[in-house]
């Protein structure tokens, strides 16, 4: 039986970030992943160019039921911790919106730095490991594949959530939680596209494609960017953010010209073109094909402009400023790029990500109950949770 120091499950952003920490301490370190190669989920991320932070990151862009556990970590390993690290290995990284940092060339670059800096701090890799059991006594975790059986004295669940199960994702990191004893959270699919209700499925399917800038609400938490109707329902980063509050049964309302009040712009057309009918004048604000549905199921009547009065205006611009959506659902993990949910923070030190009452036992990343906002949040949470973990494994 091979012995460590540490053993980290998972092979992602989380998992290397504490394996490479952990490994500069000295530790003896193995990562065990199920997959062919690591870092799956870094590699497909932001279009295959990897959105690696978000340079406005703080506390306040997660979800947790303890919104205070995040800030230890996030504090001592910050954005710019991270950034100074891709600097170091001169990968060239531009933002996009909103403090949203990406590869200018690839995702790769990233998890070769990660790569580069395990090999150098000692850590082994052993891929396509699937973990049977795991057990401990005397201190010492011991954890057996089909192969053969390791122990460590710290071991480390950087396993995920269950969102992109195609990239591999299982219940393993929950599973193994309760096995020990700490409180899973209820889990739920987020920065997830929101699926059609029948009804309106025949209604908008029709105009697929379509996209505007839009501020999405639901629960009073409100998201300004840009919403896609697809064939399935909505989607974009507006929706994919307000998912994560969003929940069954409930509304969405969005504002479908945030930066434009449809009042005052209506009455300056009916001054400047009285003859213009309302579809070409609502055409100049929003998509022509958007118009026209909603034209076509009577949420607006088409007339001239010159036949509206202030109230009939107030009435179009409430309806615009705030159409109401009731989705069927969400697409769920298959397409969600995060699970809400996870390990309860209650059980963990939110200084050393350590079980409280399971000595050497640590979660790190997307399986504690810690959800980032769409835009490189998740992944600096991974970077800090496992920087931490790394210091104390």
């Amino acid at each position: 039986m091979q012995q460590w120091d540490v053993i980290v499950v998972g092979a992602g952003a989380a998992g290397l970030m504490c394996a490479i920490e952990a490994g500069k301490r000295g530790r003896r370190v193995l990562v065990l992943d199920n997959g062919k190669r690591v870092g799956r989920k870094i590699l497909m991320s932001g279009g295959g160019r990897c959105n690696f932070t978000n340079m406005y990151a703080g506390p306040e862009n997660f979800l947790s039921q303890n919104k205070h556990f995040c800030k230890s970590a996030l504090s001592r390993y910050t954005q710019w911790d991270f950034i100074a690290l891709v600097q170091k290995h001169s990968i060239a990284y531009h933002e996009k919106s909103l403090g949203q940092l990406f590869c200018d060339d690839s995702a790769k670059d990233i998890v070769d730095m990660l790569l580069k800096e395990a090999k150098d701090a000692n850590v082994q890799l052993a891929l396509q490991q699937n973990i049977t059991a795991v057990s401990f006594a005397d201190g010492q975790y011991t954890v057996s594949t089909p192969e053969l059986s390791q122990q460590c004295q710290s071991l480390v669940i950087a396993s995920g959530g269950l969102s992109l199960p195609n990239l591999g994702a299982t219940a393993f990191g929950f599973q193994l939680a309760e096995q020990f004893g700490l409180k899973v959270l209820p889990l739920r699919a987020a920065l997830v596209p929101l699926t059609w209700q029948p009804a309106d499925k025949a209604v908008f399917e029709e105009i697929s494609g379509v996209s505007l800038p839009v501020t999405a609400e639901a629960n009073g938490t409100v998201f300004p960017e840009d919403m896609l109707f697809t064939h399935r329902g909505l989607s974009g980063p507006a929706i994919l953010q307000i998912s994560s509050y969003w929940q069954p049964g409930e509304d969405v309302t969005v504002n479908m010209s945030p930066q434009t009040d449809i009042t005052e712009f209506l009455a300056a057309q009916q001054q400047a073109h009285p003859e213009q009918e309302l579809k070409t004048a609502l055409a100049k604000l929003l998509p022509k094909r958007l118009v026209e549905k909603l034209i076509d199921i009577k949420a607006v009547n088409n007339q001239p402009l010159k036949t509206l009065h202030s109230k009939s205006m107030r009435q179009i611009a409430d309806t615009l400023h705030s159409y109401v959506f009731k989705p069927n659902g969400t697409e769920g993990y298959r397409t969600a790029e995060v699970t809400i949910g996870g390990v309860d923070t209650d059980g963990l030190s939110s200084k050393t990500m350590e079980a409280k009452h399971q000595p050497g036992l640590y979660f790190i990343g997307e399986v504690v109950d810690v959800t980032g906002w769409l835009g490189g949040y998740n992944f600096q949470w991974a970077w800090a949770s496992g920087w931490v973990a790394g210091q104390y494994c």
